[in-house]
């Protein structure tokens, strides 16, 4: 059963050189509490694999929106990414050789998050081919299956799984409204560790058992967002 943590001590659990994918898209379905937290925390050279590094700005005018505080902390050492074009600052750590980035195309990221899931060694996918894709250190070679030529993407996994739900109850249910499913319910299977953000934690027997879309079992720790 999934347990109950503070902010602080979830945070914690991130020690640096870890491995953490982070579910979201552009900042949206991001557990923006635990990560402001894991900000101040001092951990350093972390590889994140997430779809993308956010924003230096959020919708409501907040500095540094989600994975940006992260990027402008400096925390990251390397981003296992799909995009990083909304955050500059991404770009200008790039051009000064401290931090790494590896651009995979967002299908394929998805895929190969799934297959580590699922304990596949990886994906085959059309994406990719005649592109510097196959350049990608994750590329394993081209497959030819019934005429039709395939790349070989690497599964990823990670040490921890930071994800975000709407509602998540005390066993660790998670429900995720609307585009917030994105990365975070994939990423949930693919980690040693999986701490969940509750914008919204309720009582056991809230959700309804087939409404459920990551069960608690997959969830190590729940943390609460703080309300404003």
């Amino acid at each position: 059963m999934a347990k109950y943590a503070t902010l602080e001590e979830a945070a914690k659990l991130i020690k640096d050189d870890m491995t953490v994918m982070i579910g979201g898209f552009m900042g949206c379905g991001n557990a923006h509490s635990l990560l402001d937290v894991i900000s101040k925390s001092g951990v350093k050279n972390l590889t994140v694999i997430s779809n993308d590094a956010s924003m230096p700005n959020g919708p409501d005018g907040e500095d540094y929106y989600g994975i940006a505080k992260l990027v402008h902390n400096r925390q990251i050492k390397k981003l296992i990414v799909t995009h990083v074009g909304l955050n500059p600052e991404v770009a200008a750590q790039m051009n000064e050789g401290t931090l790494e980035v590896s651009l995979v195309p967002q299908g394929s990221l998805a895929e190969m998050v799934r297959a580590g899931g699922a304990g596949l060694g990886g994906i085959l996918t059309p994406t990719g081919l005649g592109t510097m894709v196959e350049e990608s250190e994750f590329a394993c070679g081209r497959v030819e299956i019934d005429g039709k030529e395939f790349l070989m993407m690497k599964a990823l996994k990670a040490d921890i799984a930071i994800i975000n739900g709407y509602q998540i109850d005390k066993a660790g249910n998670v429900i995720y409204k609307g585009t917030t499913r994105n990365f975070n319910q994939v990423m949930a299977t693919a980690a040693d560790l999986v701490i969940a953000e509750a914008d919204n934690l309720v009582e056991i027997g809230t959700i309804e058992p087939e409404n459920v879309m990551t069960p608690g079992i997959l969830v190590d720790y729940i943390v609460e967002r703080r309300k404003a």
